[in-house]
């Protein structure tokens, strides 16, 4: 697909500037600039969301836009750990790959399913050179699907975007549409995994699709990224793990009440990362820590001791202010510098610092809310762990 000129000059300009490179050009009518600059964009990409595969030489990348929408080496890693293992795994919307290579790592027979040609010759190219085994079939979702071997698992990461290119969320919007194929589908698979938009609602998602096991929300760096659903037919209780990097949250695990009451002296506020704030399973995190929301609508939790593995980010409170002038005035007077938050508060995070006078950044963290008695106030905080 690539002469060896056009791998030369990819292999020299690894590391450059992607723009520059194409305005300076080559006088060199061997080399294939295009695809050189693809390439080295690609893989300057892969270095941060692919490692394993930006380490193997010969692993060829597709356009911009591709890199961009395809999962990251650490969340398919994490959805490879829901496919298990086993004889037979299906992947009907393989696109790049990234998802099929690890969850199919620990089955005998790997199939992967893609309607696009060019999608499908560079991937059987890649996993030649990744050395991964696997049958590839150039076709749509709803053609292959009845003829599929039964397998242990299926995949589906339905394409979220209308024929003008627009973005949708809705299941019925996706294409394939999976709750037409449900009964197809769960016909022929023990067990299916859904990627779905964190966008979606997940508890209309669960009452759509019925026979939901497992929700996954997972976020990446306190990003949420992927909204993962797993089929089975046999019903059990639902199980809701939400995911930030390595820290996993299963909110489905009971736990005894630590309950209190919040004395107004607490020294330690919690803020959930993005995966539990998406799942809205404020309860759970009080049935498993020492923590109590501020009010109701703040998703803001105090506690009186300091919890090391809080799913979040965790603060030293230093100060409480009302939003009276002077109060303000002596709680910030020695703060020049802050980095505002601002939940179930009647002021936007530029109106509010341009009121206290603050530039961003810096040590401390300012968490503007509501108390559950209706006072607007200012928790003046610093960051631990």
């Amino acid at each position: 697909m690539i002469n060896e000129q056009t791998w030369d000059f990819i292999r020299r300009h690894a590391a450059d500037d992607v723009r520059k490179l194409a305005l300076q050009g080559t006088k060199d009518a061997d080399i294939d600039l295009p695809m050189a600059l693809q390439q080295i964009a690609g893989r300057q990409t892969a270095l941060k969301k692919l490692p394993s595969w930006a380490a193997v030489e010969g692993v060829l990348y597709p356009p911009h836009l591709n890199m961009e929408q395809c999962s990251s080496e650490q969340t398919a890693r994490y959805k490879a750990r829901l496919a298990g293992s086993g004889n037979t795994y299906v992947d009907l919307t393989g696109g790049l790959g990234v998802d099929f290579y690890w969850m199919s790592q620990g089955f005998t027979n790997r199939y992967y399913v893609e309607q696009n040609a060019e999608l499908c010759e560079l991937v059987e190219h890649n996993f030649r050179t990744l050395g991964h085994a696997c049958s590839v079939c150039c076709c749509d979702t709803a053609t292959y699907l009845p003829t599929a071997p039964h397998a242990d698992v299926i995949f589906l990461d339905p394409a979220r975007r209308n024929e003008h290119g627009g973005r949708t969320y809705d299941i019925r919007d996706c294409t394939p549409n999976v709750l037409e194929l449900l009964p197809l589908l769960m016909s022929k698979a023990d067990k299916v995994i859904l990627k779905l938009s964190p966008m979606l609602d997940w508890r209309k998602a669960v009452d759509d699709l019925q026979h939901v096991t497992e929700v996954h929300i997972v976020s990446v760096d306190n990003e949420c990224k992927e909204l993962l659903l797993v089929l089975q037919s046999a019903a059990s209780p639902l199980r809701l793990v939400c995911v930030n990097n390595s820290q996993v949250f299963d909110a489905s695990q009971p736990a005894p009440d630590s309950s209190f009451i919040l004395q107004g002296d607490e020294q330690f506020l919690y803020e959930p990362n993005a995966s539990i704030m998406k799942a809205g399973y404020f309860e759970a995190l009080e049935q498993h820590y020492p923590v109590r929301q501020m009010s109701a609508n703040s998703h803001l939790f105090l506690s009186p001791v300091e919890i090391d593995d809080f799913p979040g980010r965790r603060f030293q409170i230093c100060a409480i202010s009302s939003t009276n002038k002077q109060a303000l005035k002596e709680a910030l007077k020695d703060i020049s510098r802050a980095n505002i938050t601002i939940r179930n508060f009647p002021m936007s995070v530029d109106q509010l610092r341009k009121k206290l006078h603050l530039k961003d950044g810096g040590d401390t963290y300012i968490f503007a809310t509501t108390k559950a008695d209706g006072a607007h106030c200012l928790y003046i905080c610093r960051k631990i762990g």
